[in-house]
């Protein structure tokens, strides 16, 4: 097998780390017990955890042993942003988003075999300290200047809001929690985002002290685009993984927009395919770009892997019924509602409105003689099929799952009709 960091070098999943030698002959020594942190600030995960998620999937089937923290503890104080504090969340609300988020992350780890993952929370151990224990037991060992010199630190004492010292000391929490697993399960690698570089050597530096042992840590880049640009929002937000915030018709295409520039790297960076999968898909980009056959495998890959072969099924029926001639009465009505969400609409009465006044309260066409020649002439469609007859009205027949209709101009003017 390929040696695991060329492995993630080769993705673009490998940034910062400790000593690479040292981590290289650790890693080929024997298995591992490594861990990545996560914190409930959200009810779901982002793609920017799924990177996390992907590189200890990498490291499991390498045959080392992940511990996947989720921060019941540190989820209720929050890393420091770039600007401004984060909004304190009710504790039950943070156990509750905690629950959600180890749903989700046990979907993509194997928790059978030798090297079978654990979850841990930070809570299990955090409320079992007292003030004194924190500050004697473990803030002896941090300097202030080296914490302020942190540059997330740095940022925002430089900044109007300042930072509070709720915020300053999520690092100490953040060290602990590495010594603490180092005690308890025997973890020797951290993994994480690069935004979390310093944390993360504050644990290595903690267990030295401590427990006078070496550790390591490694990072994943900050996820761009080939513009420079950060990836990952759409134009409602961020990239949720829970199908009720990102719906997985929305999942789908926004991988699928995905520009050519970037689609290889980002089939390297978070799919599982191989490298003779990926580098056929190279060449389609150069030679046939037009096929965009790279992005739909990348959107394929990727709804499968986290919404299942069912809800890409469903995806790929929606999105052959929208654009294609598949069946549209065969969607459910989450799915086509979810296909839809993004469409131009127009309003009609049941029974009473045609697709001539659909066209136009669309803003489609511009008034009924033009809308009345575009059916004339064969360029209409209600639900994939060619209207016919101008006067005929949009009944109850017509109507699809959640009192929808779909009217389409030519081949790629498609918007929603509202039965009401």
């Amino acid at each position: 097998m390929t040696d695991i960091l060329d492995e993630l070098q080769w993705r673009g999943l490998l940034a910062q780390h400790t000593d690479i030698d040292a981590l290289r002959e650790h890693l080929s020594n024997g298995p591992v017990t490594f861990y990545c942190g996560f914190d409930p600030t959200a009810p779901s995960l982002h793609h920017g955890h799924l990177v996390q998620v992907l590189v200890m999937r990498h490291l499991q089937l390498a045959g080392h042993r992940p511990l996947a923290l989720v921060g019941g503890a540190t989820g209720q104080i929050g890393d420091p942003r770039q600007s401004g504090e984060r909004q304190l969340q009710p504790t039950e609300v943070v156990a509750g988003w905690t629950e959600r988020l180890r749903e989700q992350i046990s979907h993509f780890l194997s928790f059978e075999g030798d090297n079978a993952a654990v979850m841990v929370n930070n809570l299990d151990w955090t409320s079992q300290m007292s003030a004194i224990d924190l500050l004697r037991g473990v803030g002896k060992h941090f300097r202030i200047g080296t914490m302020l010199a942190k540059d997330i630190v740095a940022r925002r004492l430089a900044s109007d809001e300042g930072i509070s010292y709720t915020e300053f000391s999520y690092q100490v929490l953040q060290a602990n929690d590495y010594l603490e697993l180092f005690r308890r399960h025997g973890c020797t690698l951290e993994t994480g985002g690069n935004d979390q570089w310093g944390n993360m050597i504050g644990g290595v530096d903690l267990i030295r002290k401590v427990e006078g042992a070496s550790t390591h840590v490694m990072t994943t880049p900050i996820i761009t685009k080939a513009d420079g640009t950060k990836f990952g929002k759409s134009e409602g937000g961020a990239i949720w993984l829970d199908p009720d915030m990102f719906s997985p018709y929305a999942f789908y295409q926004f991988w699928l927009q995905v520009a050519d520039e970037d689609v290889v790297r980002f089939l390297k960076i978070f799919t599982f395919l191989s490298r003779e999968q990926i580098g056929q898909l190279e060449v389609e980009v150069a030679e046939r770009p037009f096929a965009r056959a790279a992005q739909k495998a990348l959107a394929a890959e990727m709804t499968r892997m986290v919404h299942g072969p069912d809800q890409l099924s469903r995806v790929l029926a929606a999105t052959q019924a929208l654009w294609g001639s598949g069946d549209l009465r065969a969607l459910d009505e989450a799915t086509l509602t979810a296909a839809v969400a993004d469409l131009p609409r127009a309003t009609v009465r049941l029974g009473e409105g045609t697709v001539v006044d659909a066209l136009v309260d669309a803003g489609i066409e511009k008034g009924r003689g033009a809308a009345r020649r575009t059916v004339a002439s064969g360029g209409a469609y209600l639900n994939n099929v060619k209207v016919t007859d101008e006067d005929a009205p949009i009944g109850a027949a017509d109507a699809l799952a959640g009192s929808l209709a779909l009217v389409r101009k030519g081949r790629r003017t498609l918007f929603v009709v509202e039965l009401v």
